[in-house]
């Protein structure tokens, strides 16, 4: 006998969704969905070609995310304006620069120091 996933073997997928309805909840497979990203200061969580459930319940509205996660660390953006200070200020070129305001996440008085030492 083939278990059920999620652990509710016995359970009638109909019989479950009926008393979802009864309870007020409905669910709606999102179609067609691409990727799902969710942002967090450090890192980016991306799920591709996911599969995604709209769970609405009285007062509630819930997204359920499954499939295979890849964790990505997220890069501070540094702006062109700032690569030029500091290599102005330093005397580096700007290839140096922009891995010195990487290293130091954008920081320019940081990079500068580090650059001037």
């Amino acid at each position: 006998m083939a278990k059920r996933p999620g652990g509710m073997r016995g359970v009638n997928p109909r019989a479950m969704n009926q008393m979802m309805k009864q309870m007020g909840i409905d669910t709606k497979e999102i179609e067609n969905v691409e990727q799902v990203i969710i942002r967090t200061p450090d890192t980016d969580i991306i799920f591709d070609d996911a599969s995604v459930t709209k769970v609405a319940a009285p007062g509630m509205l819930t997204y359920q995310i499954v499939g295979n996660p890849r964790e990505v660390p997220r890069e501070t953006p540094i702006p062109d304006e700032d690569v030029t200070l500091v290599a102005e200020q330093t005397g580096k070129t700007p290839d140096e620069a922009m891995a010195a305001l990487k290293e130091t996440g954008g920081d320019l008085a940081e990079a500068i120091m580090k650059l001037g030492s």
